[in-house]
C-alpha cells in the first residue's frame, strides 16, 4: 500500500500523451452502495471481468463496499490490476480495499480526483450517487476547458442515467450546453460496446495534452 500524506505539489505532474493502442488504465466512478436491483452488481462484475480479459488496469476510489468493491474484486479475480485512490478519512472508517494491486491514501477529495485523473486514460461512470455525479461532471468540465483531453462515458445499466441524459438534452435545448459538448458524452448499456466507444473516441483525441501544472 502506498500512503501519500501530502500531494500539495501534485500539480507539478504533467499528463502524458495518449495513443489509441496504449490505453492502459480506465477510471471507474461508481457507488459505494450496490443498489436495490441486482442487475447493477452483475454489470459491475461483468465489466470488471472484461477489464481483466483485455488487460486494462482499473483505477477507482479504493473502496471495498458497494459497486466499487464488486468491480475491484472482479478485476482481481480475473488476474487484472487495480489501483485505488482513497482519502484518509475513508481509510479511518475502514472502507478501504485491503487486496488491491496498489492503494494510494491521500488527504483530500480534490487530491483523490486529481490523482485518479493522472493515472487514467479514460473515464467511465457507473450507477452511483452524488460522489459519482460529482466525479463524472468534473472530468467532463476539465475536458471542456482543455485541462485534459481524455474520453468519458456513462455505463447506462438498466437505463440508470436516462434522467441525467434528459437533463443534458434540456440544457442543450436551453443554450447552456453546445451540441458538440453534449455529443462528447459517450453512452452504452453494454460493457464491450462501451469500451469500443471509448477507444474510438480516444483515436480522435489530439496528443497535445495540457500540462496540469499550468492551472
Amino acid at each position: 500500500m502506498n500512503v501519500e500524506p501530502d500531494l500539495r505539489n501534485f500539480c507539478t505532474f504533467a499528463f502524458q500523451p495518449f495513443n489509441l493502442f496504449h490505453m492502459k488504465s480506465i477510471a471507474i466512478f461508481c457507488g459505494a452502495q450496490s443498489g436495490h436491483n441486482p442487475v447493477y452488481q452483475k454489470a459491475a462484475q461483468a465489466l470488471g471481468t472484461l477489464f481483466a480479459q483485455k488487460g486494462v488496469r482499473l483505477v477507482y476510489g479504493g473502496g471495498k463496499v458497494g459497486l466499487m468493491g464488486v468491480i475491484a474484486d472482479a478485476v482481481l479475480a480475473g488476474g487484472g490490476e487495480v489501483v485505488g485512490v482513497i482519502p484518509q478519512s475513508l481509510m479511518d472508517m475502514e472502507v478501504g480495499h485491503p487486496g488491491l494491486t496498489q492503494l494510494h491514501v491521500v488527504q483530500t477529495m480534490h487530491e483523490r480526483k486529481a490523482l485518479m485523473a493522472a493515472e487514467s486514460d479514460a473515464f467511465v461512470a457507473m450507477p452511483g450517487g452524488f460522489g459519482t455525479f460529482d466525479e463524472f461532471c468534473e472530468i467532463v468540465t476539465w475536458n471542456q476547458i482543455n485541462i485534459i483531453q481524455k474520453p468519458f462515458a456513462l455505463f447506462n445499466v438498466n437505463g440508470y442515467f436516462n434522467p441525467f441524459l434528459q437533463m443534458l438534452d434540456h440544457a442543450t435545448a436551453e443554450g447552456f450546453l453546445k451540441p458538440e459538448q453534449r455529443a462528447n458524452v459517450l453512452v452504452s448499456d453494454q460493457g464491450e460496446d462501451l469500451m469500443n466507444l471509448v477507444l474510438q473516441k480516444a483515436s480522435a483525441v489530439a496528443e497535445d495534452w495540457v500540462d496540469f501544472k499550468r492551472i
